[in-house]
């Protein structure tokens, strides 16, 4: 798995596999193998997501904004 691809390209290979997975015509080999490549991908996501997330929060407090909180209403 190439570590410089976009969110997006992780994301549609995601969706790959889960319409692969949906397949009933695949063998359990395949599933295990999809499904961990899945679990790889989703991590790869999270990461690219966490990390931008830090981003965004570290110039708001720069920029003397605070962080979104849903839980301050």
């Amino acid at each position: 798995m190439e570590n410089n691809k976009t969110f997006e390209e992780y994301l549609t290979e995601l969706e790959g596999i889960l319409k692969s997975l949906e397949n009933r015509d695949i063998s359990l080999e395949e599933a295990v193998k999809g499904y961990t490549q899945g679990l790889e991908l989703s991590k790869k996501c999270f990461e690219i997501l966490n990390s931008n997330e830090k981003l965004v929060v570290s110039k708001m407090t720069e920029s003397g904004l605070e962080a979104f909180n849903p839980d301050n209403n």
